[in-house]
């Protein structure tokens, strides 16, 4: 059995095309790259295959859409389980210019599912989970989903001691920030969101975990700085982690997040510390943006850059959060018997 379960709950196609250059007018002649399942999870669980580990990818699918991802999964060789549901999995399409180099990324919401898939999604999830090490539940969830949803999950999930790294955003972020979690990841815009400023530079994303933090969310956080790197935070220092500089320029960033989180969950496998494991990620989301459309990093490129990451630490000047009373919302960073790296 994997030590990684992850957790897609609103899945993809992914087409992946190249135009020389897109006008406003007319047709826009495309090549078609590529075509891969896709959606946070998936691509979690595809990075950690990645590096040599495997993951099982734990996945809603729908109709005639649902029955392609499961048949490219298949073909990929992932390790991945099926809940299916009436709702339409969705398509998206990531479309590259040759001549100027960006990519677009437009992704559709996805399809409500009903209040008995719903139910059925929970059951999946906590029958699987409580038998893995890691839970990594990343990307968005479908319109309608109860903003609880993700919390609840961290609450039931609770006696069985696995460590849940999250990387979503919305409603279902705000809820869960009144339970408590391994790790967080934050990107820009969702950090931006708490904290009331731009993150657009290292100290504003140390103030966004230190709100994580401060709040008792998480014993981690990782905020990322796009082509800067990232800010890791325990409960005792910030660790500014300074990417690579790339050796060629930047194709699409379409999976870079989801590499950082596969890669990290992956190395804490592997027994590495979190900064070291964040070290590690970081080097991955660098290896991945180098690539179009959705691929993933190469294991080797990763190894190279890793050496290239540098990490300058900053002590948090934050009390320790107040312990509160038997049976409220844990706070402290090694609690309950937490095993933290």
């Amino acid at each position: 059995m994997p030590a990684i379960l992850t957790v897609t709950l609103n899945p993809t196609v992914d087409l992946a095309l190249e135009a020389d250059r897109l006008i406003s007018e007319g047709k826009n002649r495309a090549r078609l790259c590529s075509v891969q399942g896709g959606g946070g999870g998936i691509n979690v669980a595809r990075c950690v295959a990645r590096l040599g580990g495997t993951a099982l990818a734990l996945h809603t699918c729908g109709r005639e859409v649902g029955a392609r991802l499961d048949r490219l999964l298949d073909e990929e060789g992932m390790a991945h389980r099926r809940i299916v549901v009436d709702a339409e999995t969705r398509e998206s399409f990531v479309v590259g210019e040759a001549q100027t180099g960006h990519s677009f990324h437009i992704v559709p919401a996805g399809t409500p599912l009903t209040a008995a898939e719903t139910g059925r999604c929970m059951d999946a999830i906590l029958d699987a989970a409580q038998h893995f090490s890691y839970l990594a539940f990343s990307g968005s969830v479908p319109p309608g989903l109860p903003e609880d949803f993700c919390a609840e999950v961290v609450r039931r999930l609770r006696p069985y001691g696995t460590r849940i790294v999250l990387d979503i955003a919305g409603a279902q972020l705000q809820a869960v920030l009144r339970e408590r979690v391994f790790l967080i990841r934050l990107d820009r815009q969702e950090a931006a969101a708490l904290v009331g400023r731009p993150i657009d530079g290292f100290p504003a994303a140390r103030a966004a975990n230190d709100h994580l933090l401060g709040l008792g969310a998480a014993d981690h956080a990782v905020t990322t700085v796009g082509a800067l790197g990232a800010v890791y935070s325990d409960h005792e220092a910030h660790h500014q982690l300074s990417a690579p500089p790339p050796p060629l320029p930047p194709r699409s960033d379409a999976c870079a997040g989801d590499s950082l989180i596969g890669a990290l969950t992956y190395r804490l496998t592997e027994g590495d510390s979190c900064l070291r494991a964040c070290e590690y990620g970081v080097a991955a989301a660098a290896a991945t943006v180098l690539l179009p459309g959705t691929e993933v990093f190469q294991r080797s490129t990763v190894d190279a850059l890793v050496a290239e990451v540098r990490t300058q630490t900053v002590m948090r000047e934050i009390a320790t959060p107040p312990v509160f009373a038997p049976g409220q919302r844990r706070q402290t960073a090694r609690a309950d018997g937490d095993r933290g790296p």
